[in-house]
């Protein structure tokens, strides 16, 4: 396969602004798309190479799988295994768990599924999750695991067949994230059958080149990368994604792939060597950003701008560095063979699951801490949160609500997000003789008919809460709570996209 630097710039364009968005420079709102240009790239690069071998009578599934392990596995168990002291010096033991449990789903290529689930109040603060980043490889990695197979049990049929079976089951997910966002947003954000279809995008491209090579077209290259940039620069943590949002950047990626031919404006431009050199950085850049966010903001609790600029400034050399001792000596097959990458790849695996299980059954490794201190986080007195804030309220489908009493009906309202949770039982305490009922759900603030909403589901939760409190006349008393912060921020703290 040719190399391609306009490839390598490409990635650069898709690593930057994705660790800028999570650094929380509001210029780059929509810099999380940079997870689909990987996406996309990821899909033209390896069906590229699998077309390629296949045709020529030389492709080996286990050739396929030791490639695939030299590129991913060891910079991402060394910057883990960097991880496990971390997390073992600062972490609280719930959050030790979600860590632990991280290794074992990052080791198994099913992080996207663990994160998924983890996803809800209880779990560590997104922003607080190390590997949480490591959703996008998992949905990568299972491509890597079953689009050869498939390749390969579908080729008997010929080329065109397999292209047309491709197309088509890009559009029935790209129509499942469609139907997702608005049904299932978590398991749109982070499963692979919502996110198949930019990798299928990326494997389109690949037949297209494959069959007509690259195209040199000014005006069409320079639309893609336009369309990459319109994504990053307006999008925000409100647009729906996946969706066809994604089209923008997807599309615009599959422009330049196509048509961006070396000699083309936008070519010259992605194949500077300040764009290449990130780009050939970038998987580390990647693997490294999310670490850093996150245990700094376990210690400090706040990005603020000095320190998410100066992490951002570590990001990259911490990246050449990780590229240049882990990343390329272990691609080097003289170095290390078949042999040694197999053993080394099990050998990670049930490292970290070890890890991973001996934290989850140590209840987050808790004899760390010193007894007293034990105490206080799990035994010590202290009001405990009630257990009927999380059970489903038949008036209100599935909003979190807190009863002070089951028997008499609440007279005064606790209305908001998650934060509202928080004051629930300050509240009950303090007004011993009032029934109240806190109605919240997670990241809504709670204004009606505003553009301040939140994330998805917020008008629905606006307007059901309205209609409650209409049914409800003896509330004499409501209060709003929130994290007000999100006015002047720009949004809630929202991690997903890579």
């Amino acid at each position: 396969m040719k190399y391609r630097a306009e490839i390598d710039g490409l990635r650069a364009l898709a690593v930057a602004p994705g660790i800028l968005f999570h650094a929380g420079v509001d210029a780059f709102s929509g810099g999380y798309v940079g997870v689909d240009v990987f996406f996309v790239i990821s899909g033209y690069l390896i069906t590229t190479i699998l077309i390629e071998e296949i045709e020529n009578g030389r492709f080996s599934i286990i050739n396929f799988y030791e490639r695939r392990a030299r590129r991913i596995l060891p910079v991402l168990f060394f910057i883990m295994l960097l991880c496990v002291p971390f997390a073992w010096m600062w972490m609280l033991p719930s959050q030790m768990e979600e860590f632990s449990s991280s290794l074992i789903a990052v080791s198994l290529f099913v992080s996207n599924i663990l994160f998924w689930r983890e996803s809800d109040y209880f779990a560590a603060a997104a922003e607080e999750k190390p590997l949480l980043h490591t959703w996008s490889l998992a949905v990568e990695e299972q491509y890597y695991l079953l689009f050869p197979i498939f390749l390969i049990l579908v080729w008997r049929f010929g080329k065109k067949p397999v292209f047309w079976i491709i197309v088509a089951m890009a559009a029935i997910s790209l129509l499942l994230s469609e139907w997702g966002w608005r049904n299932t947003e978590l398991a749109n954000f982070y499963l692979a059958p919502t996110r198949a279809w930019e990798l299928f995008a990326g494997s389109i491209a690949a037949f297209a080149v494959q069959k007509y090579g690259v195209q040199k077209n000014n005006a069409l290259a320079s639309l893609g990368l336009g369309a990459i940039l319109f994504a990053i620069f307006v999008y925000d943590k409100n647009t729906p994604f996946p969706s066809v949002y994604a089209l923008v950047p997807v599309l615009g990626t599959v422009l330049l792939i196509l048509y961006a031919d070396k000699e083309t404006y936008a070519a010259k431009l992605l194949s500077r060597s300040l764009f290449v050199g990130i780009g050939l950085i970038s998987y580390s850049a990647y693997l490294w950003h999310q670490p850093l966010f996150a245990f700094s903001k376990i210690i400090w609790l706040d990005l603020h701008g000095v320190l998410a600029f100066a992490l951002v400034l570590i990001t990259f050399p911490l990246a050449y560095l990780s590229w240049r001792f882990v990343e390329t000596p272990f691609r080097d097959k003289s170095k290390f063979g078949r042999g040694h990458i197999f053993t080394f790849s099990l050998a990670g695996i049930l490292f970290f699951s070890a890890i991973g299980i001996f934290g989850l059954t140590s209840n987050g490794f808790e004899s760390r801490q010193a007894w007293n201190d034990h105490y206080i986080l799990t035994e010590g007195p202290q009001e405990k949160f009630n257990d009927a804030c999380l059970l489903q309220n038949p008036q209100l489908d599935d909003f979190s609500t807190c009863r002070a009493s089951q028997e008499n009906l609440p007279t005064i309202a606790l209305i908001g997000d998650s934060h509202s949770f928080v004051l629930y039982e300050a509240m009950a305490a303090r007004f011993p003789n009032e029934t109240i009922i806190n109605i919240g759900k997670w990241e809504c603030l709670p204004f009606v008919n505003d553009e301040h909403l939140g994330r998805g589901g917020c008008e629905e939760y606006q307007q059901k809460t309205g209609a409650f409190l209409d049914a409800n006349p003896q509330i004499h008393t409501i209060i709003l709570a929130g994290y007000w912060g999100y006015l002047s921020s720009g949004g809630f703290a929202y991690v997903g996209g890579g």
